[in-house]
């Protein structure tokens, strides 16, 4: 298996790049988000690299970062994720937004992606809502609870996205403390968003 490949660019396209290692060129599909970092036309570059072999192909995808391919991996554990949609997720939400998103379960910011729909967002945030906390949200951040969770609905009202909210009564919890009042967090929350 293929864990990495660094070359020179010989060629990049919406969905792939050509990756020439050592006279070899290597077809890699990528997210928009790593064919952005890619530099231009003969410059060398480096990737982390998922190879996915099936009966009828062998395909490579590439990464600019470790937490691009986790999420890639992760995503598509997911029944009627492929590579496809998992590149399309990662090229329309970011990977430390992915994790707010999930946890959230803020269903709509999923459906950014081409090819999901309402009910693809919403087995992601089912199957993945229990694995996304230590993965990316990291040990200080935890499920709005109580207050925190009212802070969050009360946001959204507001017209805030889920998302959103969810990340900015999440940072204002962790500033506040968890003894904090419901006015604190609303009013700590909306700074947050306002920056």
């Amino acid at each position: 298996m293929i864990a990495m490949l660094a070359g020179v660019v010989d060629q990049t396209g919406a969905e792939s790049l050509i990756l020439d290692v050592n006279g070899v060129g290597y077809l890699i599909f990528a997210s928009s988000r790593s064919l952005a970092k890619a530099p231009a036309r003969g410059e060398p570059l480096r990737l982390l690299i998922e190879t996915h072999v099936r009966e009828d192909h062998i395909h490579l995808y590439g990464f600019a970062d470790e937490a691009e391919r986790e999420w890639f991996r992760l995503l598509t554990t997911v029944q009627g994720v492929g590579a496809k949609i998992a590149l399309a997720l990662l090229s329309a939400v970011a990977p430390e937004q992915l994790a707010t998103a999930i946890a959230a379960q803020d269903r709509v910011a999923l459906t950014e992606a081409e090819g999901v729909g309402p009910k693809l967002a919403q087995r992601i945030v089912n199957e993945l809502k229990d694995k996304v906390g230590p993965l990316s949200l990291g040990p200080s951040v935890a499920a709005p609870k109580g207050a925190a969770s009212e802070a969050v609905s009360a946001l959204v009202n507001l017209g805030y996205p889920r998302g959103d909210a969810y990340g900015a009564v999440s940072q204002a919890a962790r500033t506040l403390g968890a003894n904090a009042s419901l006015d604190a967090l609303i009013r700590s929350g909306l700074k947050e968003l306002a920056r």
